[in-house]
């Protein structure tokens, strides 16, 4: 079985769709800020919501849970850190506020989705972490 509970690749979990999904919209969003902000919220905003993809995949990719984990986590902290600034266009106003609003809301379902998880892989990772990888990239059963 794969690093991940039903899933042979990270294209197939739900949170890595979601998470492109997110990506792809913050990029739209952004490319009606002001020109000025390429370097600030613009930049910044669109990097963290690549990170997040991003680092799913990288984990996915691992052979071992407690790395998988690892890099879930860092997906989740880019998320809050997607919120925030989502949070900081608004209060701006840059951007159209029902498209904040449509990428606040999908990150708040990609957090819940990467928080459940994690937790389903805690009791994982603490029974397996010390498990072989197989020949074919993957863990073996659980």
């Amino acid at each position: 079985m794969p690093a991940t509970p039903a899933a042979q690749s990270f294209r197939d979990l739900q949170v890595w769709q979601r998470s492109i999904d997110l990506t792809t919209a913050i990029h739209r969003l952004t490319q009606t800020f002001p020109r000025e902000e390429l370097y600030g919220p613009t930049g910044q905003m669109r990097r963290a919501a690549l990170s997040i993809p991003g680092n799913i995949a990288e984990g996915q990719g691992r052979l071992a849970v407690k790395e998988f984990r690892h890099f879930l986590g860092i997906a989740r902290g880019s998320n809050f850190e997607r919120q925030t600034q989502l949070e900081v266009a608004r209060r701006l106003k840059l951007g159209e506020s029902k498209e904040i609003d449509s990428a606040e809301a999908l990150s708040h379902k990609i957090g819940k989705i990467l928080y459940a998880l994690l937790l389903s892989l805690k009791s994982t990772h603490e029974l397996t972490d010390n498990r072989q990888p197989t020949t074919d990239n993957s863990l073996e059963p659980l």
